[in-house]
């Protein structure tokens, strides 16, 4: 291969870059460059999954954005963390795998997205999926990605919460990832043989030693090179030296919902005012360009457990000594799960077609640090909700790569947000009252059972919410009369030749659920696009919504 030319040119080695490099690359006659910012990805803080922790909050792996004063959380700014590492996010997420609810794509395409509706986007998925649980109609068992339920939910207290939630009236559901999303349920993980499953170990280091496939890694890329209005390279600086690499064929950003939006901008693609008043030259006013960014944010809802069982005496520096020397010697044991091993999808209230309120539920109360939230053993739910409406923005603050980018999420601005909120704090309480977890639980931490009206819920709410990290939408898909639209339904930049975006940035709407999975299903869409294959067959498979969901919220 040419060291400066090649065919393809893919942009962030994370949750769809590592797909697109192995994809796109596995025609040899076509030369594939995948430049990364950040380094290896080989740290056991990495691969453990019970250390997901300690990545997420090292420079070292993390772009460490943070966003402006939010409005409607106390002026807080709030933390984003974004993967600069090998794999990207997928090397220092919770390893979390939801695919989201059918009706969130068919939501794309009545959007205007047009080809992603769930019937498209569910052979994908199969596609890149191997499940411990094997194939059927919704699951797949020859793809890349391995999924699973971590440590089978040995410990009591994960089969108590799903029994709980039936108690309280919903219903269960064997596989949320399958034909019902909505009820209680194991929760699955992107895991395999113990070890942390990104896609760099998935999809990248299978195929490294490819002749026409070429990693640079720590390689900042600070500018797409344009001719007119075509995409033609990059520009990267690699141990403080520029250089341009030429793409034949097409550039593509995999950035992120952060970085690529910035990148855009930096290259004078953007909305013409951002770019102004960044000192940018506009190469092409597209007003979509960082805007519509929408995240998942939630509470962490605590509370003392009777019964010494939870992970809450296993944070002591010799408990975890012994934990990371099995992991180490057998890859096993608690070291192998990221702990979230049950959860649940319910509807906030009646009139709501699919959920909008997502559980995660952990043996233990700590912080997103790893370390305790209070002396004793306690019991954690991660709740919020997954569709809001509130919309933000990315846009840079000058032409320099290294100043951070503007991001606003303005979390809760929107009312039924707010609404939506109360409902979760509510809605839990009840389900933590129910006969199943009176064994186990005792008072309520936080928020405190002597917070009751909205006025002191919104209080609480506006001080203790945290980000889900789950960033997204601001190169959206979509139609021909949406001026608000970035991509076409190809994920082609409007209006500039040879150039794409494959991302969580190109949801028009976010999912109900964490975004790493459907992130990969999007590249893996996408890199058929590209190759010009025929799409794999439209799936016939059907989604579960509750019979009456107008009049019943359960």
């Amino acid at each position: 291969m040419s060291n400066d030319t090649f065919d393809y040119i893919i942009v962030g080695a994370g949750s769809a870059g590592c797909v697109l490099a192995n994809r796109l690359s596995e025609n040899p006659n076509h030369s594939v460059l995948l430049i990364e910012a950040g380094g290896s990805d080989g740290s056991i803080f990495i691969q453990m999954p019970t250390a997901l922790s300690i990545p997420m909050n090292m420079s070292r792996y993390n772009w460490e954005f943070e966003s402006e004063p939010e409005p409607w959380m106390d002026n807080r700014r709030m933390h984003c963390p974004r993967g600069k590492v090998l794999g990207g996010s997928s090397s220092i997420n919770g390893m979390v795998y939801v695919r989201g609810h059918g009706c969130d794509f068919d939501e794309w395409e009545e959007q205007g997205a047009e080809g992603w509706g769930y019937k498209n986007c569910l052979p994908y998925f199969q596609r890149a999926e191997t499940w411990k649980g094997g194939r059927d109609e919704y699951r797949g068992n020859e793809g890349p990605l391995a999924t699973c339920n971590g440590n089978e939910m040995k410990n009591p207290l994960y089969s108590a919460f799903v029994k709980a939630g039936v108690e309280a009236g919903y219903g269960p559901t064997d596989d949320y990832n399958g034909y019902r999303q909505e009820g209680f349920g194991p929760m699955h993980m992107t895991v395999k043989d113990g070890v942390r499953w990104s896609t760099a170990n998935a999809y990248l280091k299978p195929v490294l030693k490819r002749r026409n496939l070429k990693v640079i890694s720590n390689a900042l890329t600070k500018r797409i090179v344009m001719e007119e209005k075509k995409a033609t390279g990059v520009e990267i600086e690699v141990g403080g030296q520029a250089q341009i690499v030429k793409a034949r064929t097409e550039v593509i950003l995999s950035s992120g919902s952060v970085g690529s939006p910035q990148l855009l901008q930096l290259s004078g693609i953007g909305p013409a005012e951002v770019l102004k008043n960044a000192g940018v030259e506009v190469v092409h006013d597209l007003p979509g360009v960082g805007e519509n960014l929408q995240d998942h944010l939630e509470v962490y809802f605590q509370f003392r457990c009777k019964e010494p069982i939870t992970l809450n005496g296993k944070l002591d520096l010799w408990s975890k000594f012994l934990i990371g020397t099995r992991w180490i010697l057998f890859k096993d044991g608690l070291g192998a799960t990221n702990h979230f091993e049950s959860c649940a999808f319910i509807r906030s209230k009646a009139g709501l077609k699919w959920p909008d309120i997502q559980y995660h539920f952990l043996p233990a109360a700590m912080r997103y640090d790893g370390q305790a939230s209070f002396d004793g053993h306690g019991i954690q739910v991660h709740v919020g909700p997954n569709k809001p409406k509130s919309r933000g923005h990315i846009r840079i603050k000058s032409g320099d790569v290294n100043d951070k980018p503007e991001i606003l999420f303005n979390y809760n601005e929107h009312e039924d947000d707010r609404e939506a909120f109360r409902a979760c704090i509510r809605l839990s309480r009840e389900i933590m009252e129910q006969d199943a977890m009176a064994p186990y639980c005792e008072d309520e931490i936080q928020p405190g059972a002597e917070l009751q009206s909205d006025e002191e819920l919104d209080a609480w709410i506006r001080e203790n919410a945290e980000s889900a990290y789950h960033p997204s939408c601001t190169c959206k898909i979509g139609s021909d009369d949406d001026p608000m639209a970035v991509l076409d339904n190809d994920c082609k930049v409007r209006g500039i030749e040879g150039f794409r975006v494959v991302d969580s940035s190109v949801f028009p709407t976010i999912t109900n659920g964490n975004l790493n999975g459907p992130t990969i299903m999007v590249a893996e869409k996408a890199a058929d696009i590209i190759l010009g294959n025929n799409p794999l067959p439209a799936s016939n498979a059907e989604t579960w919504i509750h019979p009456e969901w107008e009049t019943k919220q359960r």
